[in-house]
């Protein structure tokens, strides 16, 4: 299962928090400082999850999640923020595709609940994947097989 979970926040203290907390569970967690950098780790790991923070230096947390969507639009994001002052951006981000927007802190219930989730989320759509792939797989056995035995057969 891909426990992968990528945490875009630049206060280090709570990186710190939910890394650790996530990882009592099992999960893998990866995390960046700001939103370049998130980007950049989110492209290397393709994660089940990504929690990412609004307010950073630099690149906001609104940008980073646009650029993440444009990478891949079936990515799982939620936007951690202090306030709800962003209210108009998080309204046109969850018509994008973000999951939801939740004010810190993160209780620890919420984190794993999330987390659990969108990682089972994931595992289901590779599963699904595979599927296809495993059927297709059949169509082309069954196809070979059957011009094997017509030639075998002369």
């Amino acid at each position: 299962m891909d426990k992968t979970i990528l945490i875009v926040e630049d206060d280090e203290v709570l990186i710190g928090i939910y890394k650790e907390i996530l990882e009592l569970y099992n999960y893998e967690v990866q995390t960046a400082l700001n939103g370049v950098e998130g980007v950049e780790k989110f492209k290397q790991i393709k994660p089940s999850l990504v929690i990412l923070d609004v307010n950073m230096p630099g690149v906001d947390g609104y940008d980073t999640f646009k650029q993440i969507k444009e990478i891949d639009k079936n990515s799982n994001v939620v936007i951690v923020t202090s306030s709800a002052e962003f209210e108009s951006k998080s309204q046109e981000a969850i018509k994008q595709g973000l999951i939801k927007v939740i004010l810190k802190p993160i209780l620890v219930d919420e984190l794993l609940k999330l987390a659990k989730k969108y990682t089972e989320l994931k595992l289901e759509k590779r599963f699904g994947d595979m599927e296809e792939v495993m059927l297709e797989l059949t169509v082309k056995t069954n196809k070979f097989l059957k011009n094997f035995i017509r030639k075998n057969q002369k």
